[in-house]
């Protein structure tokens, strides 16, 4: 379900972000980072948001977590509601710590994000303490459990060593650990299988989704990877320059693309199905310089199908079926090109 539609018939979604904006000073000047960014994501639902190094998602799941250090980063703009009550720029909601204890996160490197001087147990421990209350010997109890749910053999074991004495899936096991052991209603995983090999990456995944069924939990998955995209996303949101130019299911995005640049990400991604196979296109241009993003489109210098308009005025939403939009003057009644390669809503 999008943030731009709210539907009295159904129950609200679980998190709601709307026109989210953050800007970074730098001595080069701002850069605007996150440029109005909307979606929600419900209740054991999994939405990624997906997009190439620079186009904001982390730093749009940072903004809600509250960590985005303030200076040189500011929100200066936009709302993030968690069941209803506003999160952006507070540590508490209805008397509960929002980070940790609402959200957990796992983060891209886990051998960066863990303390090298703790054991693992005392580290999964330590937000149980501090956010449930527990004993150290209930938390403690509770790590080994936590390793264990996680799919870490010899957990009691394990809890007592060092975060250097564990592979790189290991840790990551551990930080899913760590981030789910407050029970969290949300879990922000940005980028947890970049560092990892193939096997291990499905493993991590399937882990996911097994945690997410047993404890209905809901997922923002932060990716560049289409192929951790179809096997995770219910929904997906595709970012570029700081805004999310097309939002949809999972088959939305990946069998109806209605933006050039999902289109550019499907035809540069490789596939073993003899069907659909081609010859990889890259991306041609760089990204906009986010020091002055273009008054149009950010996409335009790059994309196939730009035209004058493009470079003038952002596009405007266009609703194309359901909960499928996307940002492009292609859609547009008037629009004179109507490539073979987008999809195009009865609505024009």
């Amino acid at each position: 379900m999008t943030a731009n539609k709210e539907d009295t018939n159904v129950r609200p979604s679980l998190l709601i972000v709307e026109d989210l904006q953050v800007e970074f000073d730098t001595y080069g000047g701002t850069v605007q980072a996150v440029r109005g960014v909307n979606f929600s994501v419900d209740q054991g639902q999994t939405l990624a948001i997906v997009g190439e190094s620079g186009c904001g998602k982390s730093v749009t799941v940072q903004s809600i977590m509250g960590l985005i250090p303030a200076p040189p980063g500011r929100i200066i703009a936009g709302s993030a509601r968690l069941r209803g009550h506003e999160i952006l720029g507070r540590k508490t909601v209805g008397g509960g710590e929002i980070r940790g204890a609402e959200i957990g996160m796992i983060f891209q490197d886990p051998m960066t994000s863990l303390n090298p001087t703790m054991k693992i147990g005392d580290q999964i421990a330590e937000p149980l303490k501090v956010h449930r209350g527990y004993s150290a010997r209930n938390a403690s109890l509770e790590a080994v459990r936590l390793l264990e749910l996680s799919r870490i053999p010899e957990a009691s074991k394990r809890a007592r060593q060092y975060p250097f004495e564990f592979s790189g899936g290991m840790l990551q096991r551990a930080m899913i650990a760590m981030a789910l052991s407050c029970k969290p209603s949300i879990l922000i995983a940005d980028e947890p299988t970049t560092a990892l090999d193939v096997t291990i990456q499905a493993q991590i995944l399937d882990l996911m989704l097994e945690l997410q069924k047993e404890t209905g939990m809901a997922i923002i998955l932060i990716t560049h990877d289409l192929g951790v995209v179809a096997r995770m996303a219910d929904e997906v949101a595709v970012m570029y320059a700081g805004k999310i130019v097309e939002y949809g299911s999972a088959n939305d995005i990946f069998y109806r693309s209605a933006h050039p640049y999902t289109v550019g990400l499907k035809e540069a991604m490789p596939t073993n199905d003899p069907a659909r196979q081609h010859e990889l296109k890259p991306i041609s241009g760089s990204p906009p310089d986010l020091f002055a993003p273009p008054a149009g489109c950010g996409y335009c210098s790059r994309c196939p199908y730009a035209m004058q308009i493009c470079s003038e005025s952002p596009p405007q939403n266009n609703g194309l079926h359901d909960h499928h939009s996307a940002s492009c003057w292609l859609h547009h009644p008037r629009s004179g090109i109507k490539p073979d390669t987008l999809f195009f809503g009865d609505a024009l």
